[in-house]
């Protein structure tokens, strides 16, 4: 569900990358005074973690169409909110950086459909509510279940409206929200399983490491260490052998765009800050496509890890070194963060 600049305006744009930017120094203040052991660690592998579940799309049975795992909730409840917000900005900046996915301009929509609307409405009003104060693995698996599907649900409907906002694309908001709603409560479902597999598996092994704002017990420390390796071990799996299998079907946002325009991806203004902003990306990029070769045509999303390229070399190497370079940067960024506002926590 990664936004292109193609359906954007600048006005909107702009006016997501201010909301997500002020939304961004908020958590960074929160997560800096309830700061504990624990986060700055578990920051880092789980953005590690996600990064690489995001490669792996799953196909939608019946529709040709697939998602992926946004993984927002996930981070919430191992994290809390605000240091959920800060770990998914860090993957979709290193996805847009280094891997060309999602739009320069996109990104502040991408960082608050994907990172918001999970951590601070389903997670509080939706997760808490359904778990309850003492929670069981039955109370866990339903509240992650449909947490995971209204926070897409509203990830989903925020694209519609940010595209009809803009007012820069042929989709027209009736039919284009016709078209997302029932496709990303399809992938939501698939999301909801993953999400509410992986929390009552963290539970079931380490129910101390479930997001609480109290101070982290020393005799913790032991337990974090574990699971902060079983996650890292998961992510270098996920992103170095299991991405090759990931589903060539388009994502749910391609697959809506088709059904309206017959193309996957709409082209954007070839001039002004648009042009600019691609141009930079082209540059920067290292990765583009999650590929070690630049693709003639813009990037489609999911990329078929398990087919032959072209000139007939294997592109599941693509798939371990995209894995491996992602993961990588995203914990040294996750921790980078977390380790400046732990120093800025320590100065008088």
């Amino acid at each position: 569900m990664h936004m292109a600049d193609a359906l954007l305006s600048l006005a909107v744009g702009g006016t997501m990358w201010a909301i997500s930017a002020g939304t961004l120094a908020y958590c960074s203040g929160k997560v800096r005074k309830e700061m504990n052991d624990r986060t700055i660690p578990l920051m880092g592998v789980l953005g590690a973690f996600i990064f690489a579940a995001q490669m792996i799309n799953f196909t939608i049975p019946l529709t040709g169409s697939s998602g992926h795992l946004g993984g927002g909730l996930i981070l919430a409840i191992l994290l809390g909110p605000c240091a959920a917000f800060l770990t998914i900005a860090s993957v979709l900046v290193v996805q847009a950086l280094f891997f060309a996915d999602g739009g320069l301009l996109a990104l502040g929509c991408n960082i608050f459909n994907l990172g918001f609307f999970p951590a601070f409405i389903a997670y509080p009003a939706i997760y808490k509510r359904l778990s309850g104060n003492n929670p069981a693995t039955k109370s866990i698996g339903r509240a992650s279940l449909i947490a995971a599907i209204i926070g897409l649900q509203l990830g989903a409907l925020g694209v519609v409206v940010e595209t009809a906002a803009s007012g820069i694309s042929s989709l027209p908001f009736s039919t284009f929200v016709a078209v997302m709603q029932p496709i990303h409560l399809a992938i939501g479902s698939i999301e909801g399983l993953i999400t509410a597999s992986v929390v009552i598996f963290v539970y079931k092994a380490r129910p101390d490491i479930i997001y609480s704002p109290v101070k982290f017990l020393p005799g913790e420390k032991q337990n974090l260490r574990v699971i902060t390796l079983t996650f890292l071990m998961l992510a270098m799996i996920t992103g170095g052998i299991i991405s090759w299998f990931a589903s060539k079907e388009p994502d749910g946002l391609e697959w809506s765009i088709s059904r309206i325009s017959d193309r996957e991806r709409l082209k954007g203004p070839d001039h002004g800050l648009h042009a600019v902003l691609a141009d930079l990306q082209e540059k920067i990029a290292i990765l583009p496509g999650y590929s070690l070769s630049r693709p003639v045509e813009p990037m489609k999303s999911p990329v078929a890890f398990d087919e032959k390229k072209p000139d007939g070399s294997d592109n599941r190497l693509d798939a371990s070194i995209s894995g491996f370079v992602g993961g990588v940067a995203t914990l040294v960024l996750s921790l980078l963060i977390g380790s400046l506002l732990k120093a800025r926590k320590s100065l008088p």
